[in-house]
């Protein structure tokens, strides 16, 4: 499907597959789908670039090892992106590698040599992959963009990856924000904090808080009520149903629901979660809807 969309944007498209079936299997979808600009090869994409100069050579490693099974490191993937990223280089003028959300952004900025752009890309708040750009001999900044896509609308927040900021930590005010899964996983949590002029509410908690309402890349609400953390103190509240979310916090949603008789839906949000004070809090929060 990776080879599909982009024949849509380049005249020509080579597509590697080592495996025979699979290989057949590709190229029969490609001429049902009535694409002509693709060219099936049944080789190790390694071996078949050798030679050639391409704009662009995409690489999407298999994940799953023979006796490891399931990987989180690029060098346990199938190719060795590591081992290959010369020749790689070599044979073209932008590399393009798509790894998992679980890979860890520094991990594999530690494994990979010339990256200068990693994308975060989310849909509906849910990280589907990382996209790692890079070229030959490049070894400036690196450029971490997120993005995620909404049915309406996209969000798109972007820093350099080793730009620092220091949060300034507040008890909560009139708002609260819950940045998005693909600003979540870029680990962006102080720099946030500075663009947005938002106050943090603990170092580990990374749910922000303002007096006036701002944009932002994320999940908005009203903090209706706040409530030290007990089973008194919520019990008065009566809540019987309610969206929950936890934040450095030490029980699980499952076991709060259990022990507190709440059923999941409704309008009201509650965020269990720390403070800087490290008092631990209930935010009972109405949802700002997004404005698009």
């Amino acid at each position: 499907m990776d080879s599909y969309y982009f024949s849509k944007q380049a005249q020509q498209v080579t597509h590697f597959e080592v495996n025979q079936s699979l290989s057949e299997i590709a190229e029969h979808n490609f001429k049902q789908l009535g694409v002509s600009n693709i060219n099936c090869e049944t080789i190790d994409g390694l071996k078949g670039i050798q030679g050639k100069i391409y704009d662009t050579i995409y690489v999407d490693p298999s994940r799953r090892h023979e006796t490891k099974g399931k990987v989180f490191f690029l060098k346990d993937c199938e190719p060795n992106i590591p081992n290959h990223t010369s020749e790689l280089l070599t044979s073209c003028e932008l590399l393009l590698i798509k790894t998992a959300p679980m890979l860890d952004i520094s991990a594999g900025l530690e494994e990979l040599p010339h990256v200068f752009q990693v994308h975060v890309v989310a849909v509906n708040n849910d990280v589907k992959e990382l996209l790692w750009l890079l070229k030959k001999d490049y070894s400036g900044s690196v450029e971490i963009i997120t993005k995620n896509f909404k049915k309406n609308e996209t969000e798109t927040y972007r820093f350099n990856y080793n730009e620092t900021s220091e949060a300034v930590y507040d008890e909560p005010k009139r708002f609260l924000y819950e940045p998005n899964s693909a600003i979540l996983k870029s680990g962006a949590f102080n720099l946030i904090s500075t663009d947005f002029k938002l106050k943090k509410l603990h170092e580990n908690t990374h749910l922000y808080t303002s007096e006036a309402l701002r944009e932002f890349p994320g999940r908005r609400f009203k903090i209706e009520t706040i409530v030290p953390y007990s089973r008194k103190e919520l019990k008065k509240q009566a809540i019987k149903k309610a969206n929950i979310t936890t934040r450095n916090f030490p029980e699980s949603v499952t076991n709060i629901r259990k022990k507190h008789k709440i059923k999941d839906g409704g309008d009201v949000y509650l965020f269990f979660t720390t403070i800087y004070t490290l008092k631990k809090v209930v935010l009972i929060c109405s949802k700002i809807k997004d404005s698009v």
